[in-house]
């Protein structure tokens, strides 16, 4: 799979990775949760209007403004392929670094965690990046008290390569796997 604005998915995993419009997405970083709805009806949750999104939001506007060649990288809405039903977020923090680094985010929304969503999300974004030539590296960080997604991520052979402060987030130990599958 690689990266284009169509909906990421894996065969046979009932989730799929839909970008968000991005008039919707520049609504959403305004905090214009009604004309958002009116753009992206079907792709929307209280969950994903609410405040844990919302900073999100507001960066990925500001990012895709200044950065229009993000869009089909960023944050996608996670859809449970079976029920048409948003269950999350997921995506790229946008597009390589100059070392060929992607890093991965996702959130769940507390009714779905613990069905396997992550997980496929997960998954969806690895396959993603070890489609592109120009991605060498991912990169995952995670609170250290987020033992779920710690643990998560260890099953796909992440190592830890450090820590940082990130403003919004607090610490975060940063977690690298390459992009290649090992021969």
């Amino acid at each position: 799979m690689t990266v284009t604005e169509i909906p990421w998915t894996l065969d046979g995993r009932g989730l799929q990775l839909v970008q968000v419009p991005s008039l919707a997405l520049h609504a959403l970083g305004e905090d214009n949760a009604t004309l958002a709805m009116e753009l992206a009806p079907d792709l929307l949750t209280p969950y994903l209007l609410g405040e844990e999104c919302q900073g999100l939001w507001r960066y990925r506007s500001k990012q895709i403004s200044e950065n229009p060649h993000d869009s089909a990288w960023i944050t996608r809405i996670a859809v449970d392929a079976r029920t048409s039903t948003p269950v999350g977020l997921a995506g790229f923090h946008g597009r390589p670094d100059a070392r060929g680094m992607v890093e991965i985010g996702y959130r769940i929304d507390p009714a779905f965690r613990r069905q396997g969503y992550a997980r496929t999300a997960l998954e969806i974004l690895l396959d993603v990046a070890s489609g592109e030539s120009e991605v060498h590296i991912v990169r995952a960080t995670i609170s250290p008290g987020n033992t779920a997604s710690r643990k998560l991520i260890s099953q796909y052979g992440f190592h830890e390569v450090g820590e940082q402060w990130d403003e919004e987030d607090g610490l975060e130990t940063i977690f690298e796997v390459s992009a290649s599958p090992e021969p």
